[in-house]
């Protein structure tokens, strides 16, 4: 389904482009962590999958219905697998899986922005220009780090190229784009012998090595890192081929392209993948919202279930977290347009697997849900909370070239309660 953002904010025009970046600066060469950060992580094989609906999902339409108030829309609140948690009808085949999910009702961000927002929920932090900081895929990716796998450890759905959203822990960790064809180029030509390819890369692994010897900087690290990957991936292209996935599992996610992608997020799960992220858009709904988020979450609804129920009858979902996740909510107030604008004072996400508690309810919002009465949390707390769903220490750093740089905002703390 195609909207239009009411808003036209630029990140509305970029929603759904792959794109290329290099790292400004040479700080991020060295990223190391503390060993009792990464003792038995690999061995535990955690892993996280987060899906973002990009404009700002309406919690009064998915999470936290309020039927028959002021605020609360045409739609209803039904029942779940969970007795005395509701959620919306828009969430038909969701509801039965709630007793492997929970969800998180009393979020105040204080944000109304959409990129400002999409910083706060990926990277934990306040937006602050002239700071960079990582984004939750590459905290992840390096503190869950398969180093004898050849497959990136952050990979984004869909995307093309490589990211620069890692800030000081090095182009190693930026996402990696996806889009379910095996990576373009990435087999010898027939004309091409074996013996003279091998020779060819060998040279060019020595320039490399050379350059790199005499002017070192994040944008040659950057190149180096990625032309090396590329050669190990030549081995592993079939991952990437959502096509080798069987026709039944295409039907029965959808074949529409959100569908494709949590599919192929499935495959990436499946092959070990640390931080694999998943987009679908458009929930920017300044105008006819009811009927947008029918259609929108309507679409979300089928693949999302498929996907955690293959996840748990796979055995992944223990040690899989799941995120759920909007750059904010959408007003309880209905505008003369039948749309709910920006809002971020009490708004909620759907969160499971992993270290996650299933079942449970955490906060609450007034009965119109205006504000929150209970537990009021933010971007922080839940950054937090992602990271010791997966068994790490949040309130530990890394130590980048000796200087100790917290994993997470040490202002904040996890939601304690919700983690088992």
């Amino acid at each position: 389904m195609k909207s239009f953002a009411m808003c036209g904010s630029v990140e509305h025009q970029m929603a759904r482009r792959g794109f290329l970046g290099i790292m400004g600066g040479a700080i991020g060469l060295g990223a190391t962590l503390p060993q009792s950060l990464t003792a038995g992580l690999s061995q535990q094989n955690k892993q996280m999958l987060v899906v973002f609906l990009s404009g700002g999902v309406s919690q009064l339409e998915s999470w936290d219905p309020k039927p028959m108030t002021n605020t609360g829309g045409p739609f209803r609140a039904i029942p779940t697998a969970v007795p005395g948690i509701h959620i919306s009808e828009l969430l038909p085949k969701t509801a039965r899986h709630m007793d492997k999910l929970s969800l998180i009702r009393s979020i105040n961000t204080r944000n109304g922005d959409h990129g400002k927002g999409a910083y706060q929920m990926q990277y934990g932090r306040n937006l602050m220009p002239g700071l960079e900081f990582p984004h939750l895929g590459a905290v992840t990716a390096r503190s869950l780090e398969r180093t004898d796998s050849p497959l990136p450890g952050n990979i984004r759905i869909p995307g093309g190229g490589r990211s620069r959203d890692a800030a000081y822990l090095g182009p190693r960790f930026a996402s990696v784009g996806a889009d379910g064809k095996p990576p373009a180029n990435s087999t010898r030509h027939e004309s091409l012998l074996s013996e003279a390819d091998q020779m060819r890369h060998a040279f060019q692994h020595r320039a490399n090595e050379r350059f790199l010897s005499m002017r070192r900087t994040a944008e040659t690290d950057l190149y180096t890192q990625s032309y090396e990957q590329a050669m190990q991936l030549m081995d592993r292209r079939e991952v990437f081929d959502l096509a080798r996935e069987p026709e039944a599992d295409h039907v029965r996610y959808g074949k529409h392209d959100f569908g494709q992608h949590c599919l192929m997020a499935r495959r990436m799960l499946e092959n070990d993948v640390p931080y694999v992220q998943v987009s679908h858009t458009n929930y920017d709904t300044h105008n006819e919202n009811f009927n947008f988020h029918l259609e929108q979450l309507a679409e979300f609804d089928t693949p999302f279930s498929c996907l955690i129920n293959d996840l748990h009858e796979r055995g992944k979902l223990s040690s899989t977290l799941v995120v759920v996740m909007s750059e904010f909510g959408r007003t309880p107030k209905i505008n003369v347009r039948y749309g709910r604008d920006h809002w971020g004072t009490a708004w909620s996400i759907c969160l499971g697997g992993a270290g996650i508690q299933p079942g449970a309810v955490i906060g609450k919002t007034n009965d119109n849900g205006t504000q929150v009465i209970d537990r009021e949390v933010n971007h922080g707390d839940l950054f937090h909370t992602y990271l010791s769903a997966v068994g790490l220490d949040s309130s530990s750093s890394f130590n980048i070239n000796g200087r100790e740089l917290p994993l997470a905002d040490p202002a904040h703390s996890p939601i304690h309660e919700l983690i088992r």
